[in-house]
């Protein structure tokens, strides 16, 4: 961006404060500038910007279309700064932080559990988790380290394979009916909840049965594993998951499998890190942890 289409912080903290008390008197008094200032600053954004943000009807202020516009983004501008600001603020300057992106449902279920003693073993390394349900934060250098659920390739990044894995269909345990299935495409009846990110589960796991129904991609859809597995305990229908991932609802009986026909998955789970970082101390510490948890199963 040009530097002349750059406002500075405080022009933008005056042009918020004004617009929160529609008053450049109150404006002044939070931000601890004169009156004059505050109308300055704001003068010389409208001039940056071309257009008028306040205009007085009745000798109030108020905002103007394009100043309304303008406010949603400046608070997420200085909402963001803010937040990166606490961010570097929290650690000492011995401090590393290792950003891990990992998909919502295998992180809560199966990476989180996993971490427990990482802080004891690495009490400089903090650990920063964001869902990503794709690997991209790490392709696009937005994350250190990924993990991800496909194919062992992507382009510039070491990946390695954690394990597979085996899908299931399951419900509540109240939604079942009295009389035994004896067909898996009557699980119909159930409603087959869909999956956002695996389209074509249901149409797989019938396929591997030679069966065929037209409800395959039919049913409500939901963005994650773990928006399913709870759509399933509320009697939603019956949701086609990892069986990992449910492993503890159906130990507590909270999800009972319909029709036991587990299909392997030709996916699997990887850990996959920049091929330029392989030799970074955090990242080689992170690795080696979590093949440690693994040989540990």
């Amino acid at each position: 961006m040009l530097k002349r289409h750059m406002p500075s912080i405080t022009a933008l903290q005056c042009f918020e404060a004004v617009a929160r008390h529609l008053s450049f008197t109150r404006a002044s008094e939070e931000l601890s500038l004169t009156q004059s200032a505050v109308s300055k600053q704001v003068a010389q954004l409208e001039e940056l910007l071309q257009h008028l943000l306040f205009r007085r009807v009745r000798r109030r202020l108020q905002l103007t279309p394009a100043g309304s516009l303008y406010l949603t983004e400046v608070r997420k501008i200085l909402a963001q700064v803010e937040m990166s600001t606490h961010y570097m603020l929290s650690y000492g300057g011995d401090t590393e932080v290792l950003r891990v992106a990992t998909p919502p449902t295998f992180g809560a279920r199966w990476l989180i559990p996993r971490l427990k003693g990482w802080r004891l073993r690495h009490p400089n390394i903090h650990l920063d988790l964001r869902n990503e349900l794709e690997p991209n934060a790490l392709v696009q250098g937005r994350s250190d380290v990924a993990f991800y659920f496909g194919h062992g390739a992507l382009p510039g990044a070491e990946c390695i394979r954690l394990f597979s894995e085996e899908v299931v269909p399951v419900c509540a345990p109240g939604v079942m009916p009295e009389k035994p299935f004896t067909e898996p495409t009557q699980l119909t009846k159930l409603v087959l909840l869909q999956n956002a990110t695996r389209p074509e589960a249901w149409h797989e796991w019938f396929q591997s049965q030679d069966r065929h129904t037209e409800h395959s991609y039919h049913g409500p859809r939901f963005d994650t594993s773990y928006m399913c597995i709870r759509a399933a305990q509320a009697g939603c229908g019956v949701a086609l998951l990892p069986r990992f991932l449910v492993e503890e609802e159906l130990e507590e009986g909270k999800l009972v499998i319909p029709w036991d026909h587990p299909l392997p998955s030709r996916n699997a789970y990887y850990l996959a890190y920049p091929e330029h970082a392989a030799e970074v101390p955090k990242v080689k510490d992170f690795v080696r942890w979590m093949l440690e948890q693994l040989d540990q199963e």
